[in-house]
């Protein structure tokens, strides 16, 4: 069989992306091999949401230029194929720049690879307009018992900050049905957790033929036998409606986990940024989710040297985290990125002034986490086993479902016996800032639902 050896960068949702190549691939003959040196044809699927992604995305195809060139030397045919959206972004330069890849391929273009690989262009760009569905073939390369479900692709938001929109067109959301019967799939092949991604998720199902919401769509999945968990990353505020506490509130398998990117806090802030809410808007519905969602975990993220940010939105932004309303919260220094409507905008913050206030308002926020993490000492949670601790074979490593996979902190276990992959019982023992210590306290427990 022909091999493909794929690196996958950037977001989870890029991830799926990347595994449908795969899928459509394995599909076309192609077996999957680990090690782009052994494989014939090597796909890297790039980001460009910011400056150090682009990078990362550079650098990544650099060295895998090099791997090819070696296996030229060697006598060894290779193909290197670079896809995503650093390829969307900069059509023409890339292919200018980098004579050694035989193939971009943008974000609209990815599912037709097979066939691109024996076409005589070297650039196929396009529309980003394509949306997988529930029969695309894909290859899960996610940890055995959790998988991500794009609902939606696109994004119809106009944050000056932000260029996704281009990268990945506008909003273009699944069928419920659709969505039901991947979800159902993969709980047949042992996925207990899903985890639900897009670009903006509280503003899915607003564009289909037959509107829907968010909340009606996992009031739908909450009934799947077979998952556990249900999870849904990328909320916004603007449109987090009464349906979808509800169902976090009260579903047997949707977790009361919410991932709400709010940027800021400053109102001035929040309207050079166009983020279309303001500060008493944000604080009331932080209000109302922590009264109507019991054991509710919230994940925020951050940006500090905006444009124009003084040092009185900075602190504003600082006290509002000093208040506690986070368990888990994400800080990034603004990047200028090239394209977008901020980067054109006058009082660019140096990066030494960046750094400076990320470092504070990090230090702010570990205070808040370690106290969060304090009050889980003594409680137990059903956490999802996944394997031993990146750190040392010693000690096992799992997610309870106020952590999100590769976000957020871990579960670590260093008293008892579990299976990968299963679900067991843990008692908290001991707190840190971003990660929590525990012991096993049950066997392998069967997949009725969690409490929460």
């Amino acid at each position: 069989m022909k091999s493909v050896s794929l690196i996958s960068l950037g977001c989870p949702k890029n991830l799926v992306d990347s595994e449908v190549m795969l899928g459509i691939l394995k599909k076309d003959g192609y077996a999957y091999s680990p090690n782009p040196e052994e494989a014939e044809l090597i796909v890297v699927n790039t980001c460009g949401f910011i400056g150090p992604s682009q990078e990362e995305s550079i650098d990544t195809i650099l060295e895998m230029a090099e791997v090819k060139k070696s296996s030229v030397q060697a006598g060894r045919r290779k193909k290197l194929v670079v896809t995503g959206c650093l390829v969307q972004r900069y059509p023409g330069e890339l292919a200018k720049e980098m004579p050694e890849v035989d193939l971009f391929v943008g974000t609209g273009e990815f599912q037709k690879l097979p066939e691109l690989l024996g076409a005589t262009e070297r650039e196929v760009i396009g529309r980003p307009e394509y949306v997988y569905d529930s029969l695309t073939p894909r290859v899960l390369t996610t940890e055995s018992a959790m998988a991500y479900v794009k609902i939606s692709e696109g994004c119809d938001h106009k944050c000056t900050f932000c260029i996704i929109p281009t990268l990945r067109g506008l909003a273009r959301s699944r069928p419920v049905d659709d969505i039901e019967r991947e979800v159902r799939s993969l709980a047949a092949q042992g996925v207990r957790e899903i985890v639900l991604v897009s670009q903006d998720s509280t503003a899915y199902g607003r564009d289909l033929a037959d509107p829907t919401t968010l909340g009606k769509l996992l009031k739908r999945l909450d009934d799947v036998e077979g998952v556990r968990w249900i999870r849904v990353l990328y909320t916004y505020p603007k449109l987090f409606d009464d349906d979808l506490m509800e169902v976090l509130a009260h579903g047997k398998r949707v977790v009361p986990y919410i991932d709400m990117p709010l940027q800021h806090i400053s109102d001035p802030v929040l309207k050079t940024m166009r983020r279309g809410t303001r500060e008493q808007a944000t604080r009331d519905l932080i209000q109302k989710l922590r009264e109507r969602i019991p054991n509710l975990v919230f994940r925020t993220t951050f940006i500090v040297g905006f444009p124009g940010e003084t040092d009185e939105d900075f602190e504003k932004l600082n006290a509002f985290m000093a208040e506690g309303h986070f368990d888990r919260v994400g800080v990034f220094r603004y990047c200028r990125e090239e394209g977008t409507p901020a980067a054109e905008l006058p009082n660019q913050i140096p990066d030494k002034v960046k750094t400076q206030r990320y470092r504070k308002l990090m230090k702010t926020q570990q205070t808040v986490a370690m106290r969060r993490n304090q009050a889980q000492v003594g409680k137990t949670f059903d956490v999802l086993v996944e394997g031993l601790s990146e750190e040392t074979d010693l000690l096992l490593r799992g997610r309870y479902y106020g952590q999100a996979p590769d976000i957020d902190g871990v579960v670590l276990i260093n008293d008892g016996e579990a299976e990968v992959g299963a679900f067991h019982r843990v008692e908290i023992t001991e707190a840190h800032p971003y990660d929590l210590v525990g012991r096993i306290v049950s066997p392998r427990l069967d997949d009725t639902a969690t409490v929460f």
